[in-house]
């Protein structure tokens, strides 16, 4: 496996400590409001995020996140085929420059959400939880809701305009699941909250750059079977989100690495044997003493500690990483 690590598109403090547990490998989100360049499409901008990583010893391999405003895309909106080249040139770059992984949702209108981000954890830590009864209706304009008729018809002719473009640049694809994985939210449909929506969109394309960033979580929150979600979708995997929650999509709140209900070890292997040599990376943890929650369930050393537990388990089984 390739044990890499999400971080900021600027060095800092957590560049520093990412190295000292061992991480080489970074995933970044390359969008303009966080480079201070332009967005991804354009080359240079992404040859100048790539130089920094690569002069603080990391090597770039993948991007993650929306990177620059897909909105017209992912609702269908005029404008959207516009966009779709900006989406195909950004893959070119990828593809040019050797960063062969991008991680995407087609969440539109609202990404990822939580309703409390300040929940007592263990040693008192703190960490986010979503309850779907605490959802406020919230004012989304008509224009911002969409059916999950739809987001489906938005997500083929997406699949068709850039997975081709992906294919020929070597860059996978790894689509992300709706978190929360239950639909409608606030009036926005989602249709990737369960496994058979993954299924379905798989069946679009047989491109080997159209696959799945498995977030596990994501998948124990949706109530599936882990181990079977793990051998059905092996071959589609192209990127592993390692963390946990407890709960269900209705209420759910993210664990330490260490104390959720999924057997992580046990997962770790199924990985390995399922022959994935995918990038790994830590997800979502708690805000620990001394940190602000500013950045909520991506606080520093929690992730410190999570990195620490998952390469333990990976000597453990004897599972070569990089």
């Amino acid at each position: 496996m390739i044990l890499a690590d999400f971080l900021p598109a600027e060095p800092d403090r957590s560049w520093k400590l990412a190295q000292q547990v061992g991480v080489t490998h970074a995933i970044v989100k390359a969008a303009p409001e966080l480079t201070g360049l332009q967005a991804p499409d354009d080359l240079d901008a992404l040859r100048t995020v790539q130089k920094r990583f690569a002069d603080a010893g990391f090597q770039l391999i993948g991007m993650e996140g929306d990177q620059f405003d897909m909105q017209r895309i992912k609702l269908g909106r005029e404008g959207r085929d516009e966009d779709l080249e900006k989406y195909c040139q950004m893959l070119r770059n990828m593809g040019e420059l050797g960063i062969s992984l991008l991680c995407y949702n087609f969440m539109a209108t609202i990404g990822w959400f939580r309703t409390q981000v300040k929940v007592p954890a263990r040693g008192g830590a703190w960490t986010n939880r979503f309850v779907l009864s605490e959802v406020e209706p919230g004012d989304v304009p008509q224009e911002d809701q969409v059916t999950e008729e739809k987001l489906w018809e938005n997500y083929r002719y997406f699949i068709k305009a850039v997975m081709p473009t992906a294919e020929a640049a070597g860059v996978s694809m790894g689509l992300h699941p709706d978190d929360p994985p239950l639909s409608p939210l606030r009036g926005v449909g989602r249709i990737f909250s369960s496994p058979d929506g993954f299924a379905k969109a798989m069946e679009l394309s047989d491109s080997p750059s159209h696959g799945i960033t498995f977030c596990q979580a994501n998948f124990v929150a949706m109530g599936a079977d882990l181990p079977k979600c793990i051998e059905r979708f092996a071959s589609r995997i192209k990127f592993i989100h390692f963390r946990d929650v407890k709960g269900s999509a209705e209420d759910f709140e993210e664990t330490f690495h260490d104390n959720g209900p999924t057997d992580m070890a046990e997962v770790i292997r199924l990985y390995a044997a399922a022959g994935l040599d995918a990038p790994i990376r830590v997800d979502h943890v708690p805000t620990m003493e001394g940190e602000d929650n500013r950045n909520h369930g991506y606080a520093v050393l929690g992730r410190l500690f999570a990195l620490g537990y998952l390469k333990g388990i990976l000597d453990t089984h004897r599972i070569p990483y990089r």
